[in-house]
């Protein structure tokens, strides 16, 4: 909460990932926000969601699918925001070796941009096993959205074929990594080609091949952000271990960063009346 972790295990919002200029105009109106990263918002602002103390209740006890549900209540112009919302995030274990992410939110008047991410870093072989960088990954994405100097989509939605963003087949996170000034920090606009029953589609498939450890993320969003953990700088973590660069990396199911400012990504815009339900599941598993 005092802001030292870079966002370890948090929910990010209202609006994950960045809003160009700290600023975006709605039904006319132009709303100010936080600019807590060169003038621009990343994560809602100086005092995101992951700054704030929740409430939170057990939701199910069953053994076989027990969860824990997360509260938060938004006021109208928190960080510049427009629009009261109320927002409920459940972690539950379910299945076989599954971590289920939902979060929901709705607005009690004002029509709002949401944009809810889970902001959890992964190592497979461990978190004080070192880099990630020979973990292999596969994101199901023929195109990613190609990013200014800080990081600010530029509005492109450019297909990944012959650059370092092409993940359609697993590929290690460092083979390519050198091509890309300062690592990965990108979104990738999902493929929705292969569906679950539940109507989930299949984002990522990441793998230690060490471990043989392997996670699969299943969501309904249209993008997901791959952070290849570029700015870890000697964080303290569990056990005495120290964080350093590439340490872990996320993998955030989302809306497209600075969708508020851009016509042609899809919209994050909550109406009234309306409910955001942003589901992510991760299916664990070993060779082993």
């Amino acid at each position: 909460m005092d802001g030292t972790s870079p966002y370890f295990g948090a929910i990010v919002g209202r609006v994950a990932n960045r809003i160009k200029d700290a600023r975006f105009t709605l039904n006319g109106t132009t709303y100010f926000l936080m600019g807590n990263d060169h003038n621009n918002t990343l994560h809602g602002g100086f005092i995101g969601y992951n700054n704030i103390l929740w409430r939170s209740r057990v939701a199910s006890k069953d053994p076989s699918s027990p969860s824990v549900e997360f509260l938060l209540y938004s006021y109208n112009t928190e960080q510049g925001f427009p629009g009261d919302i109320d927002v409920t995030v459940t972690y539950t274990l379910s299945g076989e070796n599954e971590l289920r992410v939902e979060l929901i939110a709705s607005t009690r008047n004002k029509m709002t941009p949401v944009n809810l991410a889970h902001h959890s870093y992964w190592n497979l072989a461990g978190h004080n096993s070192g880099s990630i960088l020979n973990h292999t990954v596969k994101i199901l994405a023929s195109h990613y959205t190609p990013v200014d100097a800080l990081l600010i989509p530029t509005g492109e939605i450019a297909p990944v074929a012959e650059t370092p963003f092409d993940f359609l087949e697993p590929m290690s996170i460092g083979s390519r990594i050198e091509s890309v000034p300062g690592g990965y920090d990108h979104n990738f606009a999902l493929d929705k080609t292969v569906r679950d029953d539940e109507g989930l589609y299949h984002a990522v498939t990441l793998e230690d091949p060490v471990s043989t450890r392997k996670m699969e993320i299943w969501t309904n969003q249209p993008g997901v952000q791959f952070y290849s953990g570029n700015q870890i700088v000697r964080i303290e973590g569990k056990g005495g271990a120290v964080y350093s660069k590439h340490a872990g990396l996320c993998l955030e199911t989302q809306g497209f960063p600075n969708a508020v400012n851009q016509p042609n990504f899809p919209s994050v815009i909550l109406n009234s009346g309306d409910v955001y339900n942003h589901v992510m599941v991760h299916k664990f598993s070993s060779s082993l």
